[in-house]
């Protein structure tokens, strides 16, 4: 069999429609003897392809609004997007789909964001098509098509297009970037967010920790970049001739909000002034800009968000403190993004490359409540009463830091999604999914420093890359016919500032706010409200009020025109319903805890039953991937080897700093922590140390009853003798950790008690095994069956 030739005058006749592509066998005379001078055979080629095709490098900013950036008059500095943008072209018309999870599988796909089964983020998916959080077949990811071409491909940072039940150790890895993703090369995490400080890492599929501590001066950020440049470093050093595909997602600017403190320091004061205040300020500078038109109006701030100026007066350091942070925080994002073009100039690539940086993929995040949080697993919680003024006022010094996991107050968000109404999740209103993109291409775009207004969104980025690296957008990928993809190439634009649009209807919903673009009019209508998490009581979509808007002339969607154009409001509100219904948009979905809970939601659930039995060295345990032991009550048994010096380090923990339990031994003593959301440890204490050689340990925790999140007794036995017992008074009701999971043997990433930290707290016997235990099955055996016998337990009681 002979490889296809995929350079000079062969290229023509090269089909790249269905790929893998077809090898084809070797037709010409064979020989009986190599030696023969007509055994002659061509070259063994390297797929590559076509000849011009460009390096492509997406950058995806989390969480930042359009007015948030200096590229776009915001207050927080990006001179890297500057620098970008001067050279490059401002896209000031791009669109996401209002959340995370959405906009990274469409943007990866180039088909919208129910069509490939994102209709919300992965925790939350239903049996639903269009919010499975399965990515069909059908609709190969844009990582591969290029890969399969001759591409060479990474993906750094966040990934949260894993379904929940495939986040485990046990795989199926068809979602994961190196897994079906497409991308040869990942260094991130899967989920959400991430502690910037303390990140869940994967290399491929495997765990990996920091080298470094945050005493050290470790930030994921940084190393982030670092695996970035160096992975490009290694790939032109080794095949120059081959093009890269980068996507470099990183976890900033989503909450956790952690930065370096000089970098937030920066800003002090700048904020002083508030966030209605700051919005004028953007206002401003963005009609400087010429991001934005000379005569588009600011929209009013809804009622729903406070003044600045009805905000407690004893709140508002906590809340000038929490803006500051954040503009360090992208700011520091952006630098380490010009790390990153800077390696690229120095290999003599970034003439070359197109890039896209993207600032945001969602509106600004108005999930951290009216005032914001210390740790925001307080309110996803629904503990948010807990922080009061005093409480934040307390823990002001270690907002940005390793001890905090915090979020800014809804008027910030607000803000930064100057001119517009709304925020992220809010699929309606251009606050929630208007973004501003650069992009920049020297060898593609003959301009420089210009703006384009023409209308696009996030599946336009795949066939903008198709386009420019002349690959035909294939019919049939491993077998499987492909659905077409669903975006518009913007490559009409890059050299034509004044080419009509091409990308002209579109359809935004998310949890119930939708809304349809056609040809410049917008109908729109607001159904939840962002950072009312649980109990909101909606109203049915029927009963929705539908607002219009003529964007032509209306850029900020501040004039509703459907009193005036009922008729136009008609036609576009039964336009929505025909997009809806192609993308599998429908049934609307606005429930709540209802999609948390898998049974009811209709998502696989990867441990049921009563018990679980996890063997020695398991780790990096999702929530998702362990039996769930909040509000009720439960055991954990661990079967353990104790050296002769004593026993110290973690036997089993799960969840980090800000929320979480551990058992472990210190000073040679057994000892259990449960960590209230980083509010406070309750510690319960053996009244002896353990005795060298093998012993089982047990933790009981008799919940108290009367709902979610109540408390607790901890009883602590050793060999079946009761050894210690403590009250634990309240308990985390929802979740622990959006990344930090469940570790046997140690304590990986955030450490839960305060008596250990990330660095050596690795058991110093053998963790045998461990077993998790709920209701009926509270009380364990007197002694774990060994690992053998464990595993086959847990077989047979599947």
């Amino acid at each position: 069999m002979r490889a296809l030739q995929t350079e000079g005058a062969a290229m023509a006749d090269i089909q790249r429609e269905i790929l893998p592509i077809p090898s084809q066998p070797y037709e010409g005379f064979v020989a009986y003897d190599a030696k023969d001078p007509e055994a002659k055979f061509p070259p063994i080629p390297q797929l590559r392809p076509p000849k011009g095709a460009p390096n492509v490098l997406i950058v995806l900013i989390d969480d930042a609004g359009f007015g948030a950036a200096s590229a776009f008059g915001g207050p927080c500095a990006t001179p890297t997007a500057e620098r970008l943008a001067g050279h490059g072209l401002r896209f000031n018309r791009f669109h996401t789909t209002a959340l995370c999870s959405p906009t990274r599988q469409a943007l990866l796909t180039g088909r919208n964001h129910h069509t490939v089964g994102m209709g919300a983020i992965t925790e939350i998916a239903t049996g639903a098509p269009g919010y499975s959080s399965v990515l069909p077949n059908t609709c190969s990811p844009i990582a591969r098509t290029l890969k399969l071409n001759g591409y060479a491909t990474a993906q750094f940072g966040k990934c949260h297009e894993v379904p929940v039940w495939e986040t485990s150790p046990a795989g199926p890895f068809d979602a994961w970037p190196t897994g079906g993703g497409g991308f040869e090369y990942f260094y991130g995490f899967i989920g959400g967010e991430a502690h910037q400080w303390y990140p869940s890492i994967y290399e491929g599929t495997t765990p990996v920790e920091p080298e470094k501590t945050p005493e050290q001066g470790y930030h994921f950020m940084a190393d982030m970049t670092d695996k970035a440049i160096a992975w490009v470093g290694q790939q032109k050093a080794l095949m120059p001739d081959k093009p890269f595909f980068m996507y470099f997602a990183p976890g900033a600017t989503h909450a956790p909000h952690h930065v370096p403190k000089d970098w937030a320091d920066k800003y002090k004061g700048q904020f002083d002034a508030g966030w209605d205040a700051l919005r004028e300020e953007i206002f401003a500078r963005q009609k400087k800009l010429g991001v934005i038109p000379q005569d588009c109006k600011l929209t009013p701030r809804h009622k729903e968000i406070p003044a600045w100026d009805d905000m407690p007066e004893d709140l508002k350091p906590v809340l000038r403190r929490q803006m500051e942070v954040y503009a360090g925080f992208l700011e520091f994002a952006d630098h380490h993004v010009g790390r990153l073009v800077d390696a690229l100039d120095k290999l003599h690539v970034l003439e070359d490359t197109l890039v896209f940086y993207i600032i945001g993929d969602n509106g600004a995040s108005a999930e951290g409540t009216l005032n914001g949080t210390f740790n925001e697993m307080i309110n996803f919680n629904g503990a948010s009463a807990l922080e009061t003024p005093e409480f934040l006022n307390a823990h002001i010094d270690q907002l940005g830091g390793p001890t905090s996991y915090n979020h800014y107050a809804v008027g910030w968000a607000h803000a930064l999604d100057t001119p517009y109404q709304w925020t992220k999740q809010v699929a309606s209103h251009f606050g929630g999914t208007r973004n501003g993109t650069i992009v920049h291409w020297p060898h593609g775009v003959r301009g420089e420093g210009e703006l384009r207004t023409q209308f696009h969104h996030v599946i336009d980025i795949a066939p903008t890359i198709l386009e420019a690296a002349g690959i035909p957008e294939p019919v049939m990928v491993n077998g499987v016919q492909q659905k077409p993809i669903e975006g518009v190439s913007m490559l009409y634009a890059f050299n034509d500032a004044k080419a009509a649009e091409r990308h002209e209807t579109q359809y935004f919903e998310m949890f119930g706010n939708r809304g349809v673009y056609h040809k410049g009019w917008t109908a729109v209508t607001r159904h939840k409200t962002p950072w009312l998490l649980v109990g909101e009581k909606t109203p049915a979509f029927e009963d929705d009020v539908w607002e219009l808007y003529d964007t032509s002339k209306d850029w900020t969607q501040a004039e509703d025109l459907s009193k005036q154009f009922p008729d136009k409001l008609r036609e576009l509100k039964r336009l929505f319903l025909i997009e809806a219904a192609r993308h599998n948009v429908l049934p609307l979905d606005d429930r709540g805890m209802e999609r948390g809970d898998p049974d009811i939601a209709g998502r696989p659930v990867l441990i049921r039953g009563n018990s679980q039995i996890l063997l020695g060295a398991m780790g990096r345990l999702s929530e998702n991937s362990v039996l769930n032991l909040k509000n009720k009550s439960h055991s954990v048994t661990a079967e353990i080897d104790v050296p002769d010096a004593g026993a110290e380090g973690v036997i089993v923990a799960q969840g980090g700093n800000i929320g979480g339990w551990s058992l472990y031994a210190t000073g040679g003593k057994l000892k259990y922590c449960y960590n209230f959301l980083g509010l406070k440890q309750y510690f319960v204490e053996a009244d002896a140390p353990l005795a060298p050689g093998k012993r089982q340990v047990r933790m009981e925790f008799a919940y108290d009853s009367g709902g979610p999140g109540k408390g607790g007794t901890a009883t602590l036995y050793v060999d079946g003798k009761k050894v210690g017992e403590g009250r634990v008074e309240a308990t985390a009701a929802i979740i622990f950790s959006a990344d930090d999971g469940l570790d046997v043997g140690r304590d990986s990433a955030a450490p839960v008690s305060p008596d250990y930290g990330a660095q050596g707290n690795a058991f110093n016997g053998m963790v045998r095994g461990v077993q998790l235990a709920i209701a009926q099955d509270a009380k364990s055996a007197d002694h774990l069956v060994d690992p053998q016998q464990a595993l086959a337990v847990a077989m047979a009681r599947q």
